[in-house]
């Protein structure tokens, strides 16, 4: 069994190095340059890494490659050590929004955990997206309330430019001198969580929003 190392949107970030070097082979037949766009991805790539074993390193090492076909078979050799998201069953799932008395979860058979960094789904009777993402080994979830654009924006969660909801959720947090105190965060994320999964290469802003709606205690 391969040892699993690369979670997704590591995965789609290496995609997205392999897509610069092959464009670059189609647009520039300067040496030089190729060689520069090459190095540059590939030391990216392996930055994302730096606890990799040596056989890991090796694997994920694309400086000799120069043609399509090896950008793609690389590409293809590599899926088969994704790390899956968590496989929850709907009762984990609910167990994790205990407010929400009915609770509707997306058919969990049908989705890909290799592909996904963080799970959403929508609930149109109530108004809300939830949101489940592992971070430090343990699962964090959220509800929050959305509402849809006329217009495209930049998703916060995967930095790409498409249809988008603004999602809004009430934080825990809690000041002493002020029990009444609450503050609302949000910001607008991609509408079809699926698509976004497929773009995001960096979770630093979905983690933060996490973190930040579920800290209970607010600074004075």
């Amino acid at each position: 069994m391969k040892d699993k190392f690369i979670r997704n949107e590591q995965y789609n970030f290496i995609k997205r190095q392999v897509d610069l070097i092959k464009d670059s082979y189609r647009k520039n037949s300067d040496p030089s340059v190729i060689k520069a766009v090459r190095e540059l991805a590939n030391a990216q790539i392996l930055e994302l890494f730096p606890q990799a074993s040596k056989e890991q390193m090796e694997k994920l090492d694309l400086s000799s490659m120069k043609t399509d076909a090896e950008f793609d078979q690389y590409a293809q050799e590599l899926a088969n050590y994704l790390i899956p998201f968590p496989n929850l069953t709907e009762q984990q799932v609910k167990k994790m929004f205990p407010k929400a008395k009915k609770l509707k979860v997306p058919n969990l058979l049908a989705i890909d955990f290799e592909k996904i960094t963080y799970l959403s789904w929508t609930d149109i009777s109530t108004n809300k997206k939830f949101i489940i993402y592992e971070h430090d080994e343990k699962l964090l979830g959220i509800d929050c309330k959305y509402s849809i654009l006329n217009k495209d924006n930049i998703c916060s969660f995967c930095n790409r430019f498409g249809q988008v909801a603004f999602i809004s959720t009430i934080t825990k947090a809690k000041k002493s001198n002020n029990p009444d105190y609450y503050k609302a965060i949000g910001n607008y994320i991609c509408l079809d969580s699926s698509e976004c999964n497929k773009k995001i290469t960096c979770v630093d802003y979905l983690t933060s929003f996490l973190e930040e709606s579920l800290k209970k205690h607010a600074l004075e």
